[in-house]
């Protein structure tokens, strides 16, 4: 007995778990299946006779009107994103596949809830750029940014500086207290590191104890020497009671320019080699 598919085509479409709407040339909707509820909160009923362009996110409606007019025009589209506002408030991430029908004169789509897989995206994004353990500006980041900052320095002959910070005894904090108190201390660390710099500036961990700091915009030496002192004395405050009277401090070592380099590499061997000899004469004194 052959099967009606005809007949069954309703069923179908609202059995599917993404959503299908069919708009007409005025971007009314003319039809809706039933998982728009799952997508947008609203049931279909609600939806049917509206404008599907008044549901858009605002900042995503010019794009998405242009997207509509090249489907209009014969051009199907695949993987179209844009964001919806859902009835209760909230903003959803939708996949797009769009087609125009110039038999029927209508727009039909296939809407995905693609929330999770932005979320996604943006967590690996995050993490390409950034430290897991401490949130900060990874290494590769912090090169980025460096270069780009000695570029607008140059192009605006202004000054920059550049810190690097490696703990001091750390060593002794993972041995006697763990590695996992050690990694709550690093985490401390760039808390307080960031709160000792503007917005503008980068806060970085290079990795194990050591950290880098970028100042853009350096007004004076003595601003240099100030911001240094400002974070050795946040740095000496004593932590916790539950990181078992652990009172951190850091060596840092500072390199200018145009002073001390004008390229990534030479400003960080600079910075580099004077935190080094700080360690060193630190050691020599105790």
């Amino acid at each position: 007995m052959p099967v009606d598919l005809q007949a069954l085509s309703p069923k179908l479409i609202h059995l599917m778990m993404d959503t299908v709407f069919v708009v007409d040339a005025d971007s009314q909707i003319v039809f809706v299946s039933d998982a728009c509820e799952a997508l947008l909160g609203y049931r279909a009923d609600e939806l049917t006779g509206t404008s599907i362009t008044g549901y858009i996110h605002p900042d995503d409606l010019a794009v998405s009107r242009a997207a509509i007019l090249r489907v209009k025009n014969g051009q199907p589209h695949v993987n179209f994103r844009n964001r919806y506002i859902r009835k209760d408030g909230s903003i959803v991430h939708i996949l797009w596949s769009a087609c125009w029908s110039e038999e029927e004169r209508v727009r039909i789509g296939v809407a995905r809830d693609a929330t999770a897989l932005r979320q996604a995206e943006e967590e690996l994004r995050f993490l390409a750029h950034h430290d897991p353990l401490t949130g900060l500006t990874n290494r590769s980041l912090f090169y980025d940014r460096l270069d780009s900052a000695l570029r607008a320095a140059h192009r605006h002959q202004s000054s920059l500086a550049l810190l690097f910070l490696d703990m001091n005894d750390f060593k002794i904090i993972n041995d006697i207290h763990g590695h996992a108190v050690g990694d709550r201390v690093l985490c401390t660390v760039a808390r307080r590191l960031e709160t000792c710099v503007r917005e503008t500036d980068t806060v970085a961990r290079m990795g194990g104890d050591e950290f880098t700091v970028l100042l853009t915009n350096i007004q004076s030496a003595d601003a240099v020497s100030g911001k240094v002192e400002q974070i050795l004395a946040i740095m000496a405050e004593p932590l916790g009671a539950e990181y078992g009277g652990i009172i951190p401090s850091c060596s840092i070592g500072v390199a200018c320019y145009p002073a001390d380099g004008e390229d990534v590499d030479t400003l960080l061997s600079h910075a580099d080699g004077d935190m080094y000899r700080i360690k060193r004469r630190r050691s020599a004194a105790g």
